[in-house]
């Protein structure tokens, strides 16, 4: 039941305890609010950037677990439980998989393997490349390069239904000779031909840039490595990993970059328990090719080891940020006691007893604390859906993935923005309330 919530177990626990102790501060402390506004808006410089604070926090919080989102969706949206991908023993990544054709012949052949309407296997051989591309120059700054990720297949159609990929109106698959003759130029008299291209969403909107547009469309070209390359496809891949990613005629690709081996092998089965039996088979089948399978969700999940590393280091910085906070907040709780003195002499000769001044005091670091958050976390939500740009990697070195992703700003990282908001109030405002409950009114009254 608590699974089905959009916000997780874990951070709806401390939101609904923070909820509960507000109301009962609320309810049994006897110090009006409006005087605790009051002395807020009369210190409104103080309580402004104490605020701001942690609004900073907050908002950095957000932003980055809006990035740490955007990778983990990426990597979900990437596989199909019921795809198995075939790499060489050992790679846990396309990047360092090298297979030959001979030992990967038989593989589309094992039991289990749909087939399309002509009774070709649904299996897609891929050549991976992640090929260097210059960027235009920019006046005064040194040359600069991108990378860029390369997939060639045999056939398109085929690997369009095994990574359940479609095309925006307007688009096509590239054709059996995988190129295409461009008109003359006036640089260049005679006509050229063009490797034709699918691209992904992601890596239509990057090359696009270079000519000025908002994304690269059908028919235009653009140059990687030596060769001059025409758009005929755009890929609805948005949410996956091909969505960063340049198909063409996997011949080319393999001429090329010298790569004449086979990187992966995906095959597409009838549902998730007949793909983990056909990788099971490949596995005991193929040992002496030295060819390893699993599940392609399998495959995408463990390409998270990235986003994981990110996460680590998210914590650590909000840990960082969180004390500064902290200490922010006492430094303004101390001040405001300081200067209120008289006040709490006041307070205590009218009868209100010292746990209620502990109330009133801890209560206006909690409105500051929440002001902050919820501002942080406005600010924060202003990112959802920009793109930016990463790495994935299984975690065996190299450059793993360059990908394009949409960061993502859900209830789960406004929670945890909230959470870290409200931990830092109460620790912030806890220490100075006790000092205030522990003034004697009438020396306060000096």
């Amino acid at each position: 039941m608590l699974n089905q919530l959009p916000v997780a177990p874990w951070l709806l626990v401390p939101l609904v305890s923070a909820a509960v102790l507000l109301v009962v501060l609320l309810l049994i402390g006897k110090v009006p609010l409006a005087y605790n506004i009051q002395n807020l808006l009369v210190r409104w410089r103080t309580t402004l950037l104490t605020a701001l604070a942690f609004t900073l926090v907050v908002s950095l919080l957000t932003v980055m677990l809006a990035f740490v989102n955007g990778m983990a969706r990426l990597t979900e949206g990437s596989g199909h439980p019921e795809n198995v991908i075939v790499l060489s023993d050992g790679a846990t990544d396309e990047s360092f998989s090298n297979m030959t054709y001979s030992d990967t012949a038989d593989v589309e052949r094992i039991a289990g393997v749909l087939s399309d309407p002509q009774g070709r296997p649904l299996c897609s051989k891929e050549v991976y490349i992640i090929a260097t591309q210059q960027l235009p120059a920019v006046s005064g700054q040194a040359p600069r390069q991108r990378f860029v990720q390369v997939r060639g297949i045999e056939d398109p159609l085929i690997a369009g239904r095994v990574h359940g990929m479609d095309l925006f109106p307007g688009s096509q698959w590239f054709s059996e000779a995988g190129v295409e003759q461009l008109p003359p130029t006036e640089a260049s008299k005679d006509p050229q031909t063009a490797i034709q291209a699918v691209i992904g969403e992601g890596v239509a909107r990057e090359l696009g840039r270079d000519l000025k547009k908002e994304r690269l469309e059908v028919g235009d070209v653009f140059e990687l490595g030596p060769r001059k390359w025409i758009v005929s496809g755009i890929m609805q891949s948005s949410g996956s990993t091909f969505g960063s990613e340049i198909w063409a005629k996997g011949s080319y690709v393999s001429q090329l970059y010298g790569k004449f081996v086979v990187s992966s092998l995906v095959l597409r089965t009838a549902n998730a328990a007949s793909a983990r039996a056909v990788a099971d088979d490949v596995n005991t089948k193929f040992k002496k090719s030295a060819l390893q399978a699993q599940v392609e969700t399998e495959y995408y999940s463990k390409l998270s080891a990235t986003n994981k590393q990110f996460l680590g280091a998210i914590i650590f910085v909000t840990i960082i940020m969180a004390i500064g906070g902290i200490f922010g907040v006492m430094n303004t709780m101390f001040a405001a006691i300081s200067q209120r003195k008289k006040d709490v002499g006041v307070l205590r000769i009218l009868g209100y007893a010292r746990w209620q001044v502990l109330v009133s005091f801890f209560l206006e670091s909690l409105v500051i604390a929440l002001v902050g958050g919820m501002l942080g976390c406005a600010l924060g939500s202003l990112t959802n859906g920009w793109t930016a740009t990463s790495l994935v990697s299984g975690g065996q070195g190299g450059f793993g993935k360059t990908v394009v992703l949409k960061l993502v700003v859900d209830a789960n990282t406004l929670a945890a923005g909230m959470v870290v908001t409200l931990f830092m109030g109460a620790l912030g405002g806890l220490v100075p309330a006790l000092t205030a409950m522990r003034l004697r009114p009438l020396e306060s009254l000096k």
